[in-house]
């Protein structure tokens, strides 16, 4: 194993992401967000919370789309 970033707890994840617990727990369940268990304790790399990001990210502009649908 490489010096890699620390890993990140639930509550840095949630902050990250600007999300609750809540949602971080159902991603982590659904697998849209890979988690690393250690016993009870769940962790999180940082790579994994910027590839959720980047695979989420929105290519468009949501006013634009709104207008060019009534258009």
């Amino acid at each position: 194993m490489n010096a890699a970033a620390p890993l990140m707890t639930r509550q840095q994840a949630a902050a990250a992401l600007g999300v609750s617990l809540r949602t971080i727990d159902s991603l982590t369940g659904t697998g849209d967000l890979p988690a690393i268990h250690i016993r009870r304790a769940v962790r999180y790399r940082p790579s994994a919370i910027e590839f959720f990001c980047d695979a989420h990210e929105s290519r468009r502009n949501p006013r634009t789309a709104k207008r060019k649908a009534t258009a």
